[in-house]
């Protein structure tokens, strides 16, 4: 949470006069963030009063809209995970076109879409989770259970497409697009280490040098991006198995025990709280990948709380300029 909010605070008050930056990527940073937030709200105190307390304390109407809005939440956290490695995708692989398919009109459309079709498809969590009574363990106790009647093909089809919409389908489509920014940048520098070559050897015949000297001399001035590829290829390793493993031992257990496979006992219990807190940690490590790896964004913090606590405003022209992509050989780069 702590993490989510600098990045709130960094977003939103390093520009001149208050006035947040509104570029697409940092749209998207910021609907992520109120996402990530939103999700550890509606989340951990409520759960951590379900596995502390012997039975549901906050009525009805709470038992419904906390379980909505957490399943709304992680849904758009999630799908904003898949716009941004869209996002990034189009900077990186069609950056002629980027400048009119990023726009900040497209990435506010595309985070209302994904916040509309976030609450529909949590809709079927408000209508099933009740508040329940009379079980037979402890007859005066309630508990906020999800409750399909007789209808159990219809929860366990429920379950099967949150499985495929909220994480598989997503998982495949972040692989893909960071995939394809990896094979761009390496055919890039690869296009670059050639005509690199070929302008050795052309200097090399005209200075009347040996090759081997001539490409020692080169190699000292070689380009910055076939060092910068295997960074930017840990990065998107990090990114795809970070969202792989949080959410994996959650979405497992959720489609076992829609189809009754999966045992009640002390180890189904700890494995359980187990991937609740893989699936919290996804939204407190989604700051550190996506903000606090980026060196420019860690002096933007420190100049906000500088200017806010020690120091006066540094003058417009003097700005941090944030650059958001996380891949250097991205060109583009957002005010903040």
């Amino acid at each position: 949470m702590v993490g989510n909010t600098l990045v709130l605070v960094v977003l939103g008050r390093l520009r001149p006069g208050g006035r947040p930056s509104r570029s697409a990527t940092n749209i998207f940073i910021l609907n992520l963030s109120i996402a990530d937030f939103s999700f550890l709200v509606f989340c951990v105190p409520f759960q951590a009063t379900i596995y502390s307390l012997p039975e549901w304390i906050f009525g009805a109407f709470f038992c419904k809209w906390v379980h909505y809005l957490a399943m709304a939440t992680m849904l758009v956290s999630i799908f904003t995970l898949v716009a941004m490695s869209v996002d990034r995708y189009i900077a990186a692989v069609h950056a002629k076109r980027s400048p009119c398919i990023r726009s900040k009109r497209n990435a506010a459309l595309g985070v209302r879409v994904i916040w509309l079709l976030s609450l529909l498809i949590a809709i079927p969590v408000a209508q099933h989770q009740a508040l329940m009574s009379g079980h037979q363990q402890a007859p005066d106790s309630s508990f906020c259970w999800e409750h399909w009647g007789n209808s159990s093909t219809a929860k366990q089809m429920y379950k099967i497409t949150i499985l495929l919409v909220g994480y598989l389908l997503p998982l495949v489509l972040i692989t893909c697009c960071y995939a394809k920014v990896l094979y761009h940048l390496h055919t890039k520098v690869k296009n670059i280490s050639k005509k690199s070559e070929r302008s050795k050897k052309k200097f090399a015949a005209m200075a009347g040098q040996p090759h081997w000297r001539a490409s020692a001399a080169g190699h000292r001035l070689g380009p910055a991006g076939t060092a910068r590829l295997p960074q930017a290829a840990q990065t998107v390793l990090l990114v795809v198995a970070v969202f792989l493993l949080s959410w994996l031992p959650h979405h497992v257990i959720t489609t076992r025990a829609a189809s009754g496979r999966f045992p009640l006992n002390s180890t189904s219990f700890a494995f359980r709280t187990t991937s609740h807190c893989q699936a919290y940690g996804n939204s407190c490590i989604d700051p550190i990948i996506y903000a606090f790896l980026s060196e420019n964004f860690r002096k933007a913090c420190r100049q906000v709380f500088a200017c806010k606590l020690f120091l006066r405003p540094a003058p417009p022209e003097k700005q941090v300029r944030i650059r958001t992509e996380n891949f250097s050989t991205t060109h583009s780069t957002t005010n903040v």
